[in-house]
């Protein structure tokens, strides 16, 4: 789940005004400060639902893979410290996530195994926060990628590790990426023959046309599965005031697979 993905003025990110961003943040060199002002003063505790609707709709077919021998590919999508991978591959509360992004040394480390065998990839655009993922565990590749703008290399990057996924995780993440940048990232993923999923989210109240936009691109090119709603997180002072009467910002999850 990324809450920033890089500085509003950056060319490559599109963003919606009337929401916080977390710039500051998103450079550190660790996920403490994003515990801190995230999880916890914003009662953040959208991974607990990510999580739900994994073990509901994809780990079933998962373990099923994993006892017939299969070790599986994973990527996590505009991932920022990889909060949504700790949750639905690692099986992590946001309480238990909370407690090993405590501070700068227990970070370091996950603090729990991950529940089937599975190479797991980042992408994103921010360096430091995949630094920490991959130094951490949390993922075995990163790819760092202003998907909006890609270079011939990070393209082919990208690509290769859509292609190669059985799993895609993209949570609160999509709103930041143009219409067409989704469905090229979609392409590699949609064209190949195995079977795979998707989970993805949708945040209300940010961002409502774009998010209806990206809905129907997603129903075009993969098969609906199931969904749910929960809450997010609480609004930033700025978004209550940018929405008044609101309190909470909501999410939208859906699970999606490749069609045939």
């Amino acid at each position: 789940m990324s809450e920033s993905m890089g500085k509003a003025g950056d060319p490559g990110i599109k963003t919606d005004e009337k929401k916080q961003h977390f710039d500051d943040i998103y450079v550190q060199r660790d996920p403490v400060a994003f515990k801190e002002r995230i999880i916890d003063a914003l009662d953040y505790v959208s991974d607990d639902f990510n999580r739900r609707i994994f073990d509901r709709l994809i780990a079933p077919w998962w373990e099923w893979k994993a006892a017939e021998g299969e070790k599986l590919n994973c990527v996590d999508l505009c991932c920022c410290f990889g909060n949504t991978t700790l949750a639905a591959i690692h099986g992590m509360s946001v309480e238990e996530i909370r407690e090993n992004w405590r501070d700068t040394e227990s970070c370091r480390k996950t603090a729990r195994p991950r529940r089937f065998p599975v190479w797991t990839t980042g992408i994103d655009i921010s360096g430091n926060a995949l630094a920490y993922a991959k130094g951490a565990g949390i993922f075995d590749e990163v790819v760092e990628a202003d998907l909006n703008a890609p270079s011939p290399e990070t393209r082919a990057a990208v690509d290769k590790a859509m292609e190669a996924a059985e799993i895609v995780v993209s949570t609160a993440a999509l709103v930041y990426l143009e219409l067409p940048s989704i469905e090229a990232v979609l392409e590699p993923f949609t064209r190949s023959e195995k079977e795979g999923y998707m989970l993805v989210n949708f945040l209300n109240p940010f961002a409502l046309e774009k998010a209806d936009a990206t809905k129907r691109l997603l129903l075009e090119k993969l098969e609906f599965v199931g969904s749910m709603a929960s809450r997010h997180r609480r609004l930033s002072p700025l978004e209550q005031e940018n929405y008044p009467g609101e309190e909470w910002a909501l999410l939208e999850l859906w699970v999606l697979r490749r069609k045939g």
